[in-house]
This record gives structure tokens, sequence and C-alpha cells, in this order.
């Protein structure tokens, strides 16, 4: 576990930051006593998607396009 005081993360953070992975936390100390702990998250799926996986599902009507109607506009507007 990295263990930082105040001062060192807010002048190295980003270095701390680029190593930082959620099975070793960066303990955040102030005077050395722990007050927070910075955890990494998981990473991101970098699997590609698949284009034209919902074809068909679903339909966009021809109207979609068109100005909303005076009323439903009213109701965004507020009167």
């Amino acid at each position: 576990m990295i263990q930082l005081n105040i001062h060192d993360a807010k002048t190295n953070l980003s270095k701390y930051l680029k190593d930082l992975t959620e099975d070793e936390p960066i303990l955040l100390c102030k005077r050395n006593v722990p007050i927070a702990k910075i955890i990494g998250l998981k990473s991101k799926s970098t699997k590609k998607r698949v284009i034209g996986l919902a074809k068909g599902d679903f339909v966009v009507p021809d109207d979609f396009s068109d100005p909303l109607p005076d009323e439903v506009l009213a109701a965004f507007e507020g009167y």
C-alpha cells in the first residue's frame, strides 16, 4: 500500500495515479495519520462492440425529427 502525505499527493498525484490498481490502494495521510484511501477501479473492457447488433429490434419513426407539439414544448418550458 502506498502512503502519501497531502503535500506529496498534491505535488505528485498524477505519477501515483498512473500506477494505481484496485489491488494496491493509495493511503492519503495528514501528518502521517491516515485520512482517506484512494482505490483503483476495474479497467474498462477493451472488447469492441459489434455494429448492427440490435438491427431490427426497434424502428425509428419517420416523424422523429419533426418539431414537438406545442403542449409538449410548453411542458418543457414551464408554461
